[in-house]
């Protein structure tokens, strides 16, 4: 079977059962081999475990080397906004290919992402029918609250990781989420890491790991 977006896939070792998957999803201008680095990192802890990091389905509009999920080349909200919505039915799709493909069900699947990839993980993962295992998410933030409220379908646990110094997407982001999840009764936990920037620290990427243990 073949996915709809170019993967880089990081099997479990042999004979070890796939019983569970991680999706990473890059951020602006970055690929799935980017991303890559957190499934080796994790892999030895996660043995039952397959990660898949899908490239965006679009280049990017300053880095054509790279990929991007939605445009941010426009402050057009209502492009924006149309964007989004074809990239979550990209990812949807991704997500149940991914399932019919390894026999799981939502609540066997972590959906996790960085920056701009973090914002679609956000809204893929509280507007599909069943919810995941856990949605971790790192340097990101909510893109329309008021739009995202109106379309919550299910309530998947929920890490957002920032860093203190993050002056791509400010720290500030992760309480105004973590604000709105508290309202919408979805159960969320954070983490801000001190004296890192617009990337996912070692800290980041241990916080994560014992989360999504916790919810395999």
């Amino acid at each position: 079977m073949t996915f709809c977006l170019n993967t880089t896939i990081i099997e479990p070792d042999q004979n070890n059962d796939i019983k569970n998957a991680v999706i990473l999803l890059h951020g602006y201008g970055g690929d799935g081999k980017d991303i890559s680095s957190l499934a080796y990192n994790w892999k030895r802890f996660l043995k039952n475990t397959i990660f898949l990091c899908p490239d965006g389905h679009e280049k990017c509009q300053i880095n054509p080397s790279g990929c991007q999920w939605f445009d941010l080349n426009t402050d057009n909200d209502d492009y924006i906004k149309k964007e989004v919505i074809k990239s979550e039915s990209v990812v949807k799709q991704y997500i149940d290919e991914v399932k019919k493909k390894y026999n799981l069900q939502n609540s066997e699947i972590c959906l996790s992402g960085f920056s701009q990839g973090c914002m679609i993980s956000l809204n893929v993962g509280l507007t599909l029918k069943d919810s995941l295992a856990c949605i971790v998410g790192f340097s990101g933030k909510i893109i329309d609250k008021d739009d995202l409220s109106k379309r919550i379908t299910s309530k998947s646990d929920i890490l957002l990781i920032h860093g203190e110094l993050d002056n791509v997407v400010p720290v500030s982001n992760l309480l105004d989420a973590k604000d709105f999840m508290l309202r919408s009764k979805i159960k969320i936990f954070s983490k801000i890491i001190k004296k890192c920037d617009h990337h996912i620290s070692i800290e980041a990427s241990s916080e994560a790991l014992t989360f999504i243990k916790q919810h395999f």
